[in-house]
């Protein structure tokens, strides 16, 4: 299914940071022709380096999806639009709620207008978030479940998810919505805290650092390494039947905060220990937290290839080979 790909003109939004980056690059692979857009803000995901493997061989725009008149130029003839880029951190969220908005909410509002104007028949991957659930009701959570954030972020992808597929409804804009979970592995941003906990957790690890755990660390998660999520966007693109519909991401094995440490610790030697909750930080954890992806594993075939200790092996690997570029 994926040899559709080929030579079709392809646009990532984000495409400098974490997936984005790693997206890129299996799509060079795939033989398409792939624009990549990233602001490059400071302090998020954004890195030129990234994409240094194919950086000959991809257009790059150092623009930013706020600004409205880029965009509708930036997408014209495109067959595909793989929108990953936005405001990830929940913390920051919280801090810059407004920033917050544009990145998510202004910048996802830009891009379905460019498109019904500029690229129609072009189709679209918007990675939402499981953090729209907030806190579970019930386990695993399903896309039926509600969507009650926790926290900004979570606010304002949803609302960006709503967009996506109201043009898909209205204007016959083909949409599909992933809602992503704790993805991890090469080329994330792990210089500071603003990734997520498995980010953090790596860099610590790297550095030979002790690790906080918050709570009791029994908090349950499910992870999917960058390669099997960008096999999902790809599949959700080229799949009719993903369009106009939002779907989970997860993982069969889900794994405890101290089982995630204990996977660490075969390949790194650190301390460990828990603390009491920070109160900022227990306002915004949604504790125990999996999802169902058979809905997506049934329309699509997608399952996860790479388990946690495996992936956590290939990206420490990564890690300390790019040591300079990611740590310093």
């Amino acid at each position: 299914m994926l040899d559709t790909l080929q030579n079709k003109n392809v646009l990532v939004t984000g495409g400098l940071g974490f997936i984005g980056s790693n997206l890129a690059i299996r799509l060079v692979e795939l033989g398409a022709n792939v624009t990549v857009i990233d602001s490059l803000i400071p302090e998020s995901g954004g890195n030129k380096f990234n994409v240094s493997p194919i950086e000959s061989e991809i257009e790059i725009n150092n623009g930013d999806l706020r600004d409205a008149e880029m965009l509708s130029k930036a997408v014209v003839g495109m067959d595909y639009v793989f929108h990953l880029a936005g405001q990830v951190s929940h913390g920051d969220s919280m801090r810059d709620p407004e920033l917050d908005l544009g990145m998510n909410c202004i910048s996802s509002l830009n891009l379905v207008e460019a498109c019904r104007h500029n690229c129609p028949d072009t189709r679209i991957v918007y990675t939402s978030t499981r953090q729209v659930y907030g806190v579970p009701q019930e386990l695993p959570v399903t896309e039926a479940h509600p969507t009650l954030p926790v926290d900004v972020n979570g606010i304002n992808k949803l609302a960006a998810e709503y967009y996506h597929l109201l043009y898909d409804r209205t204007y016959g804009l083909k949409s599909t919505v992933l809602r992503l979970t704790n993805t991890y592995g090469p080329r994330q941003q792990i210089r500071n805290n603003r990734q997520g906990f498995a980010g953090i957790f790596i860099r610590k690890s790297l550095q030979g650092e002790a690790i906080q755990i918050f709570g009791d660390g029994e908090q349950r998660r499910d992870f999917n390494y960058v390669d099997d999520v960008v096999e999902a966007i790809l599949l959700a693109g080229c799949n009719e039947a993903c369009f106009g519909d939002v779907f989970n991401l997860g993982a069969p094995a889900h794994y405890s905060l101290n089982e995630f440490i204990d996977a660490l610790k075969t390949y790194r030697d650190f301390e460990s220990s828990k603390i009491s909750f920070p109160d900022d930080k227990k306002l915004i954890d949604i504790g125990d937290y999996y999802g169902d992806y058979s809905a997506f594993k049934r329309v699509t075939g997608w399952d996860p290839k790479v388990d946690l200790n495996e992936g956590l092996g290939r990206t420490l690997e990564f890690y300390q080979k790019y040591q300079k570029v990611y740590l310093s």
